[in-house]
């Protein structure tokens, strides 16, 4: 794809740390790489991967028992405090991995302070939250339960109500000999939750060997996607989630839109280092075109507003109709399979 004039300069500057992150972070988001919610590199390193974009294992290996509890305490209201609000009631398993909403409700009708991310395919993030404050997905559970504005419960009003269940006692003593404890809770939802990954998208197909899966247009969106260094941020399994970077590279985000918030300064709430202020946890592109509205404010209702946004303050390029549609026709790709339905 020919860059337009005014751009070679900055095209170049790009090429140059993508060439670098790519190196980087290809090593970490491999099949074998050393993240260790990938459960252990139980995934198919059997394959050269070529591109810095890696597809999602067909399956994983865990324990269906494990998987089948955590689905219904995924599923369970009792987990909240007045018993109206599920995890699955924040992360619709059919609609994507998340409410599209700007901000969930949780209890009593409180919102969230910053936009739901998917729960799909999060078992390969290196962190979680937009901010990273959580290192796996069994301390991830703690913040929702214990957040007034979520859940609002505790383990011990949680493991209370759930022992009172006949069924869930069984179940839990049949796979956990200690019983129904917070840390057993935490290990079954999250063994589900790594269950949901959605394999096989167009672009998987593509990766894995099938060279038609993807049109002319979508592999131009792909190429343009590279070459403009989209990929320095958005690469490995997850396309994302592996690193930190600044929301306003090259532009002031923050300042265009105005009405800073505490919730803007990202990984600053939780080091207190000012390196880190407007840090984020680069976020998935795994079945993006189902999670609108996009970034942690919310403020692109559309995956063509998110990508303009992204030109302009993360590569200082005002990127044309043109370039946005190729770009959004790759992203369209990233959609994978989940229980047999596309993205859910």
């Amino acid at each position: 794809m020919i860059i337009k004039s005014g751009r070679l300069v900055l095209a170049l500057a790009l090429i140059g740390l993508t060439l670098c992150a790519t190196a980087y972070f290809f090593w970490y988001s491999t099949p074998t790489g050393h993240d260790p919610q990938v459960n252990g590199g139980q995934v198919d390193d059997s394959a050269d991967w070529k591109e810095p974009i890696t597809p999602i294992p067909l399956e994983l290996k865990l324990d269906k028992r494990k998987v089948a509890l955590g689905r219904r305490l995924f599923h369970d209201p009792r987990l909240s405090r007045d018993d109206t609000i599920s995890c699955a009631h924040c992360h619709n398993l059919a609609n994507g991995g998340m409410d599209n909403l700007p901000h969930s409700t949780g209890i009593s009708g409180k919102q969230t302070k910053v936009n739901t991310l998917t729960v799909f395919n999060s078992g390969f993030n290196f962190r979680l939250f937009w901010d990273g404050r959580a290192a796996t997905l069994e301390d991830q559970i703690d913040f929702p339960m214990n957040n007034p504005c979520e859940m609002g419960s505790s383990w011990y009003e949680v493991i209370g109500k759930l022992n009172k269940d006949a069924e869930y006692r069984r179940d839990f003593k049949a796979i956990y000999p200690g019983g129904i404890q917070s840390g057993t809770v935490k290990d079954a939802i999250a063994t589900f939750e790594r269950s949901l990954i959605t394999p096989n998208s167009k672009f998987d197909r593509f990766l894995r060997g099938d060279k038609q899966a993807l049109d002319k247009d979508e592999l131009a969106g792909y190429e343009l996607f590279k070459s403009l260094g989209c990929i320095s941020c958005h690469q490995g399994m997850n396309v994302g989630g592996n690193m930190y970077e600044k929301l306003g590279i090259v532009g002031n985000y923050f300042a265009d839109r105005g009405n800073i918030s505490e919730v803007d300064f990202g990984r600053y709430n939780i080091t207190k280092n000012d390196e880190h202020r407007y840090d984020f946890r680069v976020p998935s592109l795994r079945n993006v075109a189902m999670t609108a509205p996009y970034f942690h404010d919310a403020s692109a209702d559309s995956l063509e507003k998110a990508v303009a946004t992204m030109g302009k303050y993360q590569l200082g390029v005002d990127l044309s109709g043109e370039e946005i549609t190729m770009i959004v026709k790759f992203l369209n790709t990233l959609t994978g399979i989940y229980r047999g339905e596309a993205g859910a």
